[in-house]
């Protein structure tokens, strides 16, 4: 096999989450994040003239409370939250004047945002119902035949939840909880607005999603998205596939995922998502998969596989501990299930997220099918030339990063190293203060063929633009940047540095030896 056709090019891009774009507005009022707007599309078009190919960003779908990208209440939806109200308004599906705005204070928190878009789900359904809106009626209908196999369960799911007051689905009576027909056909009959508002922002985000995509196409910008290897226990993916999952007979998982102790985490990390049913998934061979590579693909040019160790074995704990020390490594099917997601979509443009604890045998199953993994410039200078993540150890089918979302910004983290830290760069580089941009043109100058460099680092900002702390729940997902952040002349800087590398995408010979080309 061979790496995606994007890694026989030498390729850029920038690492940035879309609510971490500048702050939205809407009649004049700050929205809490940023969205598919104005905003996005303004950002890919600094892409294009920084010469930077590819657009990597985090999960895309609905969060749960903390807004964690990797804590979804569905493996296949979008979060309602990115939906810019103002592109409604200007597509003629809403009219402003119906959203309730005056009501607002000047800002926006979720809550209030949740509210609006309620109001523009009624002035929607009045629009797509009157004479003028027959073709966005129609578009609207084929939507919800086209996704059905997903959006229906989703809808109810929501509109269950919400009368339940937030519950989890563990919670819920019986017949809910355990899908008893006659129980779904009242909830549906019951829950209609509730279940046409999920419709509505599923339909708004798609739309919004293909515009964005249009012109990402458009200015050769690919579009790299990411899952999660494991799903959420409260999701409407645990709820109404049950058999996909190890559950008891009242829902409740057997196992739950997470990672055993290690130097950093005396007790490891207990994350609590319940484990697949390999032997179930199996019969069918992986069909549950397939459909979530599937949607992934509609939206995305490239995807990330998040914990992609799990594939070949994962970290099983038994549901009742309070840590992950009780728990055991269990093989699992990841060449099976790879092989059957290639044989179904013949070329599979996935990236295997690499880093931790990773054994020869993940790295087997990884190059057996040609999947470029990951590589992290802070991880490299540890002292150790043997180093993986270290430039001089890089092998060409990979991607390197200066750091990622779990890491500090490139600016926080070389204020945060130890003095022999300093002295150990210092000898490497054969430089007595490296900086962040050091760090970049080593990424772009390394034989890896895809560098990706997250926003915060072109930008040089220090540690209180990180994205997220491992191992914390406090003060993670919200930063956001300004254009004001932007120096006047940096897409130009950035286009230079490209140049310089040689990463405007033109075509290599294939040329890695770790690789088959069978």
């Amino acid at each position: 096999m061979k790496p995606a056709d994007i890694f026989n090019r030498r390729t850029a891009g920038c690492l940035l989450h879309p609510t971490s774009l500048p702050a939205a507005r809407l009649g004049g009022r700050a929205l809490p994040c940023g969205n598919l707007g104005d905003g996005a599309h303004q950002f890919l078009r600094f892409l294009s003239d920084a010469g930077l190919n590819v657009w990597q960003m985090l999960p895309t779908g609905p969060t749960h409370g903390d807004r964690s990208p990797y804590q979804s209440w569905s493996a296949h939806a979008g979060n309602p939250e990115l939906i810019c109200l103002q592109t409604l308004a200007d597509w003629g599906w809403v009219q402003a004047d119906a959203l309730g705005l005056e009501t607002l204070p000047d800002n926006i928190d979720f809550g209030h945002l949740a509210q609006v878009r309620v109001a523009a789900c009624e002035a929607f359904y009045r629009y797509i119902n009157s004479a003028n809106g027959k073709l966005l009626r129609e578009d609207f209908s084929q939507f919800l035949q086209d996704q059905s196999h997903w959006l229906n369960d989703f809808a109810l799911f929501l509109a269950i939840r919400k009368a339940q007051g937030g519950a989890s689905w563990l919670d819920w009576e019986a017949p809910l909880r355990q899908r008893d027909t006659q129980a779904l056909a009242e909830a549906k009959e019951q829950y209609k607005n509730d279940i046409q508002q999920a419709h509505f922002e599923q339909f708004a985000f798609h739309c919004q999603w293909r515009s964005l995509r249009s012109q990402a196409k458009s200015l050769n910008v690919q579009l790299f998205g990411d899952i999660p290897i494991f799903v959420a226990l409260d999701s409407v993916d645990v709820w109404a596939h049950p058999d996909q999952f190890k559950l008891d007979a009242s829902g409740k998982p057997l196992t739950v995922a997470g990672v055993p102790p290690d130097y950093f985490s005396e007790t490891g990390q207990h994350w609590g998502n319940p484990h697949y049913d390999w032997t179930t998934m199996a019969r069918d061979d992986f069909a549950w998969w397939r459909e979530r590579i599937a949607g992934q693909l509609e939206q995305f040019d490239l995807i990330r596989i998040d914990h992609f160790r799990g594939l070949e074995a994962y970290w099983e704990i038994p549901a009742d501990s309070v840590d992950a020390r009780g728990g055991e490594w269990v093989k699992a099917p990841g060449a099976a299930l790879l092989d059957s997601l290639f044989r179904h979509f013949h070329s599979l443009p996935i990236v295997a997220e690499n880093l931790g604890l990773i054994t020869d045998e993940v790295e087997v199953l990884r190059k057996q099918f040609a999947l470029p993994g990951m590589l992290v410039l802070q991880f490299g200078f540890d002292g150790n030339p043997e180093n993986i993540n270290a430039p001089h150890h890089f092998e060409p089918v990979n991607i390197v990063y200066t750091g990622t979302h779990d890491n500090d910004t490139t600016n926080g983290w070389l204020t945060s190293l130890s003095e022999e830290s300093h002295h150990y760069l210092n000898d490497y580089f054969g430089s007595p203060s490296p900086d962040t941009w050091l760090l970049i043109k080593t990424a772009l100058a390394s034989v890896a063929r895809m560098a990706i460099i997250p926003l915060q680092d072109f930008l040089t900002l220090d540690n209180t633009a990180r994205m997220n702390t491992p191992g914390t729940t406090d003060n993670n997902w919200h930063w956001r940047f300004e254009w004001s952040d932007v120096p006047e002349n940096l897409a130009l800087r950035i286009r230079h540095e490209i140049h310089l590398y040689d990463r405007l995408g033109h075509d290599l010979p294939f040329a890695d030896a770790h690789f088959s080309e069978d």
